[in-house]
C-alpha cells in the first residue's frame, strides 16, 4: 500500500472518531490520540512504521499552522487595559512551572530509569514543556460555555503568551542542558547563544509578518488567493528556521503575533484557515503524534507521567496565584486561574517532537516524548473539566 491509502484511512477513520467523541463524552483531542495509538504500530498496526517515519512533513506543516494559530489569538488592543495582570501572571506561573517541574524531576531522578548522566537534561527539557499550556481546550470551553468578562480575556491572552514564554524557556533549557551534556563545565556563552536564537527566531517571524501584510495588498479582492499566500510564506517561514538551526515554532507564532497586530485583514485569513483547514491539521497531528507513544516504554515511565502531571499542576496553580497577587488582581482570578490553565495539548507535543532530530538527545528524546504524549492524555481529560470549574466560578459563563 502506498502513502495516499494510509492517509485517507487516518482522515476516514479520525472524522468518525470527531464524530463519536462527543457522545462518549470523551475531549476531541483525546479521541484523537486514542485512534492513533489504536491504528499505530504499537497495538493493531493499521498505519505501518515505514509511513510514520516518512510522515514528518504532515507534522511539520500542522505544527506552522498551530503555532501561526496560537500567536494570533496575542492580539495586543484586545489586552491592553489588562496588560499588568497578563504579564505578572503569565511570567510567575510559566517560569514557576518551569522551575517546580525541573526541581522535582532532578530530586526524584534517582528513584526512575533515567541514565543517571542524562537526568539532568531531562528535567530541564521537562521544566521547559510543562510551561505550555493548550490554546484550544480553554478557547472550546470559552465558546461553549459563552463565557464573556475579565477572567476570560485575561485567560485567552495568558494562553497564547504562556505558549510564546514556553518557547522562549524551552530553548534555553535544550541549549543550557546540551551544554551540561558537552562539558564539565557551564559555559555562559551558552545562555548568549540561547539569547540570539530567540533574537533571530522572532525577528524572522516578525519580518514575515509585515511582508505578509504587504502582499495582502495584492489580493484585496481574492481572500483565497490571500489565504494561499499567507499558507506559504507560513511553511516558508517555518522551514527556514529550521534550516538556520533556529526555533522554528517561534518563528511561526512570532509572525501569528506580527501579522494579527499590523494587518486589518489577517481575520479574514484566521476564519478562512479555520473553516477549511483548522481542522484536518489537529486531526492529523495529534493522530499521528499518538503513533510515536511506545508501549514498552510507557509502563517503565508510570511514575514520571504521574511526577510530571503533579508537578506541573503545582507550579501552575502556584505560580498563577503568586502572579495575581503580585498584580493586585481580584480573589477570583487568583483563585481559579492557575486551574483553567491545567490543559496541555499541541504545543507540547510539538516541542517533544522537534528533539527527535536533535543531535546528541537520541537516549534522551523518546522518553521525552512517551512522558509527554502520555500525560496529555492526562491533561486533555482533566483540564478541561478545571477550566469550566474556573469559569463557572469566576461567574462569566453562562
Amino acid at each position: 500500500m502506498d502513502a495516499l491509502f494510509y492517509l485517507g484511512l487516518i482522515l476516514l477513520l479520525g472524522a468518525l472518531t470527531e464524530w463519536l467523541s462527543p457522545k462518549i463524552f470523551l475531549p476531541r483531542v483525546v479521541g484523537y490520540l486514542l485512534l492513533g495509538l489504536i491504528i499505530g504500530p504499537e497495538v493493531l498496526g493499521l498505519i505501518p512504521e515505514k509511513f510514520l517515519l516518512n510522515s514528518h512533513i504532515i507534522t511539520e506543516l500542522s505544527l506552522s499552522i498551530i503555532a501561526l494559530l496560537v500567536g494570533a489569538t496575542l492580539k495586543f488592543s484586545d489586552i491592553k487595559s489588562q496588560a499588568k495582570e497578563i504579564i505578572y501572571i503569565t511570567i510567575f506561573q510559566s517560569f514557576g512551572t518551569f522551575i517546580v517541574v525541573t526541581l522535582g524531576f532532578i530530586m526524584i531522578g534517582n528513584m526512575l530509569n533515567f541514565p543517571p548522566q542524562n537526568v539532568l537534561m531531562i528535567a530541564l527539557i521537562l521544566g521547559g514543556i510543562a510551561s505550555a499550556t493548550d490554546a484550544a481546550a480553554p478557547l472550546a470551553i470559552v465558546h461553549e460555555s459563552g463565557a464573556k468578562g475579565k477572567f476570560t480575556s485575561s485567560l485567552l491572552a495568558i494562553v497564547a503568551a504562556d505558549d510564546a514564554i514556553a518557547l522562549i524557556v524551552f530553548t534555553v533549557a535544550v541549549t543550557i542542558g546540551v551544554s551540561f551534556m558537552g562539558n564539565t563545565a557551564f559555559e555562559l556563552n551558552s545562555i548568549f547563544n540561547a539569547g540570539i536564537v530567540i533574537f533571530l527566531s522572532i525577528a524572522l517571524g516578525i519580518v514575515a509578518g509585515f511582508l505578509d501584510t504587504a502582499i495582502d495588498k495584492l489580493f484585496t479582492n481574492h481572500k483565497g488567493m490571500d489565504t494561499i499566500a499567507t499558507l506559504g510564506l507560513i511553511f516558508i517561514v517555518y522551514s527556514s528556521s529550521e534550516y538556520l538551526k533556529l526555533e522554528p515554532l517561534l518563528s511561526a507564532m512570532a509572525m501569528g503575533v506580527a501579522m494579527v497586530n499590523i494587518s486589518n485583514d489577517f481575520d479574514i485569513v484566521e476564519e478562512e484557515i479555520d473553516n477549511h483547514l483548522a481542522e484536518i491539521i489537529f486531526m492529523l497531528f495529534f493522530i499521528l503524534s499518538a503513533m510515536h507513544l511506545k508501549f514498552s516504554a510507557l509502563f517503565g515511565l508510570s511514575i514520571a507521567i504521574e511526577a510530571y502531571v503533579a508537578f506541573r499542576f503545582l507550579g501552575k496553580v502556584l505560580g498563577s496565584y503568586i502572579g495575581a497577587y503580585v498584580a493586585s488582581s481580584s480573589k477570583v482570578i487568583r483563585n481559579y486561574m492557575g486551574l483553567a490553565l491545567v490543559p496541555q495539548a499541541g504545543v507540547a507535543i510539538g516541542l517533544a517532537l522537534s528533539l527527535q532530530k536533535q543531535e546528541g538527545l537520541e537516549d534522551i528524546a523518546p522518553i521525552i516524548l512517551n512522558i509527554v504524549i502520555a500525560t496529555t492524555l492526562v491533561h486533555e481529560l482533566i483540564g478541561p473539566v478545571f477550566t469550566k470549574y474556573a469559569l463557572k466560578k469566576s461567574g462569566e459563563a453562562k
